[in-house]
């Protein structure tokens, strides 16, 4: 009997990790010989710093007691991050090694786990300690084969519409458009469109010469939450395989609402990011992470002259009589096989990490949005923002407000992770993008020789135009199906 009960109780316990049921294993640690544990990120400036002092935190208090030292390594922005853990995983000459911890994105991590490289989080977390965080992060972690959650969520983010509201209040002012009109996608093009044209008419003796109102950042996002609010889920994965749904009608509503505003020189996209076009004067408005306030800057330089500018934070526009959705975003942490000892003493890291009143003082110096339920709380929230009275930046605490009524009161959505998934993410950022960047280029240069501004543009933005360009861009996608 002593013997099947200690087999019953073998193959529970073997059950109980297979499964991930159980989870907080716990391998012994020394403090008199500590663990050395590597974290690689994306975080620069503000959020660098923060992250650092965090670092610093756990080493001195919980690490020294424990015996885990953490060290961490920026590795520069985000798709640099990816290109040195890939050649890592691969191997590549001239690669470091894998660090223990690594800041990713679901579809990059979901490339990694293929490689049987990554851990499978559930045995060190048990179901209490899962069930504290918010359900939509755990989910979108769970990217293992069969369900494992290989992704920790450490901070997330979500969009908001940034404004210039100097120079919106004088474009207010002279035209009767409000913030009001800027609630929905059809809106913030009507604004547009009429900001160019007020603009326009200052200089009557120069014809077509408007200003852009207007920039997104991660046009990946219009596509995957306009998508959602439109009714169509545009990749539906289930078990690792992705179902395209490429609606007509839904790309239609986006290249209303992008292109035609694109090559009428209503919206614009010039520097690599959309604060750094707001930051010349080349738009006053723009879309973009609520990881973005730090960026958002101060004042405006246009030639000489340097205009200090007050923001107003909106909520991002949704499609004309659409369902509200907004897009869940911000990598998690994976924890790369290694010993049980690494592991754990990763995952303890993690966990202290995303502690709710220290993912709020990382939110408060970096912008992003804490992870825990408790967090999240309205009480919560209000008193973080007693606490941090005066202490918040103007684009800090505005963002933080809207984000948090985002994440309470709006379905968040991001899809899970395939095959491709990446590659399919980088068609919907860069194949209209990229079209009409050099359409407007091709109206400017045709106008310049000769052509009529309004026919010129009249062509482009055509139902042939549009039917040219759905049917290569459903053909690019369609080629990254499994």
């Amino acid at each position: 009997m002593k013997k099947i009960y200690g087999r019953a109780t073998a193959l529970a316990l073997a059950l109980c990790m297979l499964f991930s049921g159980c989870g907080g294993r716990e391998p012994s640690l020394s403090p008199e010989n500590p663990v050395t544990i590597t974290v690689w990120h994306y975080y620069n400036g503000d959020q660098q710093k923060a992250f650092d002092e965090m670092v610093k935190e756990f080493n001195a208090t919980v690490g020294t007691e424990k015996g885990v030292l953490v060290e961490s390594q920026s590795q520069g922005d985000v798709n640099q991050l990816e290109e040195r853990v890939l050649a890592a995983a691969k191997g590549e000459v001239g690669s470091e090694a894998m660090p223990d911890v690594f800041a990713s994105y679901a579809d990059n991590a979901y490339a990694i786990d293929r490689m049987g490289l990554l851990t499978d989080l559930d045995q060190y977390l048990t179901k209490e300690e899962q069930e504290a965080y918010w359900p939509s992060y755990i989910e979108e972690g769970r990217i293992g084969e069969h369900g494992e959650l290989k992704i920790f969520p450490t901070a997330k983010s979500t969009e908001v519409l940034m404004l210039n509201k100097t120079a919106f209040d004088k474009f207010s002012a002279a035209t009767g458009v409000t913030v009001d009109d800027l609630a929905t996608k059809e809106g913030l093009v009507q604004a547009a469109k009429t900001y160019y044209e007020w603009t326009d008419a200052q200089t009557p003796d120069i014809p077509n010469d408007g200003k852009a109102f207007y920039g997104r950042d991660a046009l990946a996002n219009l596509f995957i939450i306009g998508g959602m609010q439109l009714g169509t889920e545009l990749f539906h994965v289930e078990n690792g395989t992705a179902a395209f749904h490429i609606d007509k009608n839904v790309m239609r509503r986006i290249w209303d609402v992008y292109y035609v505003p694109m090559v009428n020189g209503w919206f614009y996209e010039g520097g690599k990011f959309r604060s750094d076009d707001l930051r010349v004067g080349d738009i006053i408005a723009y879309t973009g992470s609520t990881s973005s306030a730090t960026y958002f800057p101060p004042e405006v330089t246009e030639g000489e002259q340097v205009t200090s500018i007050d923001l107003l934070v909106l909520p991002v526009p949704v499609f004309e009589g659409g369902t509200p959705y907004a897009v869940q975003q911000g990598a998690g942490m994976v924890v790369t096989k290694s010993t049980p000892q690494k592991e754990y003493a990763s995952v303890l890291f993690l966990k202290w990490l995303t502690e709710s009143q220290r993912n709020l003082d990382f939110m408060a110096s970096a912008g992003y949005l804490p992870v825990k339920k408790e967090a999240v709380t309205t009480e919560k929230m209000e008193a973080f923002f007693d606490e941090t009275a005066g202490a918040l930046t103007s684009s800090l605490e505005q963002t933080l407000r809207v984000a948090f009524e985002t994440v309470a009161n709006t379905p968040l959505y991001t899809n899970k992770a395939f095959e491709n998934g990446s590659a399919a993410r980088k068609v919907l950022s860069h194949n209209l993008a990229d079209r009409a960047q050099a359409d407007r280029a091709a109206i400017l240069e045709a106008v310049q020789n000769g052509a009529d501004y309004a026919e010129t543009v009249a062509a482009y933005t055509s139902d042939e135009s549009f039917e040219a360009w759905y049917a290569g861009f459903e053909a690019e996608l369609n080629k990254l199906k499994q």
